[in-house]
């Protein structure tokens, strides 16, 4: 059994996109996000206008997971969750998530919405455990692969009105 990671997360800042770029390209070969991507990405965390949210994990000087989401009114789109391969396993990618659903609730987002590889079966898992919903499909989204996205949604419990969920329900430990 696996321990649980407790890494200090932080806000994704410029001078992370190296280390987040060397992980992407290792963890995504066929599809990795542009050095443009990110810099666009977070030409839009900061300040009173901020739209998404970004976070880096470090356990000491090493990035280990990254994370983002999107917003628009009320709804939110995590774009992206990566966790490097020897944390696979320790629950860094609930607790990646459970940061960027935080950040949903700030933005008042009332949905939730990701697309996941049709064969990144660990990842589907995660998302199922915290709550979201297979909806649909994007044939072709992941390029230049040709793969398939599954569509997924997480709505906001009308009682709490929030689209933070208690990881204490739901499992941290990722199984593929």
């Amino acid at each position: 059994m696996t321990t649980p990671v407790t890494p200090v997360l932080r806000e994704m800042r410029w001078w992370d996109i190296d280390p987040v770029l060397e992980l992407e390209r290792d963890l995504f070969p066929e599809d990795a996000w542009s050095r443009g991507m990110f810099w666009s990405e977070l030409a839009h965390s900061r300040g009173a206008e901020a739209t998404r949210r970004y976070v880096v994990a470090e356990e000491g000087k090493r990035l280990v997971g990254y994370a983002g989401l999107a917003s628009a009114g009320e709804l939110a789109d995590v774009q992206t969750i990566a966790v490097a391969r020897d944390h696979w396993g320790t629950g860094l990618g609930s607790v990646l998530l459970t940061e960027l659903l935080r950040a949903a609730t700030a933005f008042e987002c009332a949905e939730v919405m990701l697309e996941c590889r049709i064969d990144n079966i660990r990842a589907q898992k995660l998302y199922e455990r915290f709550g979201f919903e297979a909806i649909g499909f994007r044939r072709g989204y992941y390029q230049p692969g040709n793969v398939d996205a599954l569509v997924m949604r997480l709505t906001t419990a009308s009682d709490s009105g929030s689209a933070a969920v208690s990881t204490s329900e739901r499992g941290t430990e990722i199984n593929g």
